[in-house]
């Protein structure tokens, strides 16, 4: 059954029903003061449409919502979840500090000092246990 609005002159007041369509035009008792209340145009409207299967309000600006926030694209693909590209930026890669690139540097020289001191004296380390750079 759909839902009307009607106005109450005596109390002033709007106030809705819900009556079949053929008795629409028929006045309703109002709940306030009792007596009856003619029927009158929607004080509001909502109106919505489906967009890609989900319900948009109307005027639609074309974006769309992600928790909340407004978004333009959809999230497509493989995401993290709770998380949109245009909301949450992805975080850069850190480049190594000088002190790291150095410190690695001085592991890669050792672990050659090592391998030269095991040759030298005969063992021969396992391929295995060496690293990709000394293979």
């Amino acid at each position: 059954m759909p839902l009307y609005e009607y106005y109450c002159e005596p109390c002033d007041g709007i106030y809705e029903a819900l009556r079949p369509i053929r008795e629409a035009a028929d006045p309703v008792p109002c709940p306030e003061c009792d007596r009856d209340g003619m029927r009158i145009m929607p004080t509001s409207f909502a109106a919505f449409t489906f967009r890609e299967g989900y319900p948009r309000k109307l005027p639609d600006k074309g974006t769309y919502w992600h928790l909340g926030k407004e978004v333009k694209k959809r999230v497509t693909g493989r995401m993290k979840p709770f998380q949109h590209p245009e909301i949450n930026k992805p975080v850069p890669r850190q480049r190594p500090s000088k002190g790291e690139l150095a410190i690695a540097k001085e592991k890669d020289r050792l672990r050659r000092q090592e391998l030269k001191r095991m040759k030298d004296s005969g063992i021969h380390p396992s391929p295995t246990r060496l690293p990709k750079k000394l293979r």
